[in-house]
């Protein structure tokens, strides 16, 4: 099969287009997916940099990817909820490729009215989005909830799951953004470089913070005593100590296919929108990921049969 294989640590050069891949063994409890599409992550360019090999190792040559959608191609013995032809979409591993192997509990039907292709983009978000809230911030129905960087993939998901859950959602953007961020129905926005509308913005039980850094350490002077400090970035090591009545949590997202068919059928019901800002094919993988780091709205797809 033809896959997108990582020869060794480094920039996106190394990431190449290989005709002759070995295809993955389907174990009882797998489904082998014929990939239609995946999609870019930070996670992604993150392990090739080598930036994250203590947390994610990996053997050399090997397969990036952590999104799929597709359609089941074989089942493994054990497996009763998916048949031969299913359309299916999911958190994966091995996605930069013609086929992968997926545990049949990580995957969920991909509903009629769905684009097949751009629903790769959403698994892995939607989960961390999904998880920051709900589990390491641990959002509650009338709490007043900020989210920074409200308008990247994982943001908005982000904003999405805390209105369902009936909190004040306060959308954190830059100050040049203020009006699009308007369009995501929060309750209200802020500019995460005003330090002044910070400032007036008065306590708030929790922020999910997706952007990181110095913008994040700063958050934490707006949590009242006893709130939640959820995070998807990285976080100044010093940070929690100065803030001890701050609960801190990191989210890493786990597979979750409930949630993710959650997610597919509010795409289908125009309930969330998640932006595409190109769709380039498989082999094309090395730009699209210098692309990404660039960063910008909108998630890249990675298209390798339509």
């Amino acid at each position: 099969m033809k896959a997108i294989r990582l020869h060794q640590y480094g920039g996106p050069e190394n990431l190449r287009y290989d005709e002759d891949v070995s295809e993955p063994d389907c174990a009882a409890d797998q489904v082998l997916v014929d990939v239609w599409a995946t999609s870019v992550n930070p996670i992604d360019w993150k392990v090739r940099s080598g930036a994250r090999q203590k947390d994610f190792p990996m053997a050399l040559p090997g397969i990036l990817g952590k999104d799929v959608s597709g359609v089941v191609r074989a089942v493994g013995a054990d497996i009763r909820t998916f048949r031969v032809g299913d359309r299916v979409l999911g958190m994966a591993d091995a996605t930069y490729a013609e086929r992968t192997a997926v545990k049949g509990t990580d995957l969920a039907h991909l509903p009629h009215g769905v684009d097949a292709v751009d629903a790769a983009a959403l698994p892995l978000v939607a989960l961390t989005g999904d998880q920051l809230v709900r589990e390491i911030t641990k959002v509650q129905a009338g709490q007043t909830v900020l989210v920074s960087g409200a308008l990247g993939s994982v943001g908005r998901t982000a904003v999405h799951v805390a209105k369902k859950l009936g909190a004040r959602v306060i959308a954190g953007v830059r100050a040049r953004q203020l009006d699009e961020a308007a369009a995501l129905g929060a309750a209200g926005t802020v500019a995460l470089d005003d330090e002044a509308a910070l400032r007036r913005l008065g306590p708030v039980d929790g922020v999910v913070d997706t952007v990181g850094g110095d913008v994040a350490a700063r958050l934490f002077e707006l949590i009242r005593d006893g709130g939640r400090f959820g995070y998807a970035s990285v976080l100044p090591a010093d940070v929690p100590a100065r803030y001890p009545g701050v609960t801190v949590g990191r989210v890493f997202a786990r597979p979750d296919a409930a949630t993710v068919r959650a997610f597919a059928d509010d795409v289908r019901d125009g309930r969330f929108h998640l932006p595409i800002a190109r769709r380039l094919p498989l082999r094309e993988a090395a730009e699209a990921h210098a692309l990404a780091e660039r960063g910008g709205a909108g998630k890249i797809v990675l298209v390798v049969r339509e």
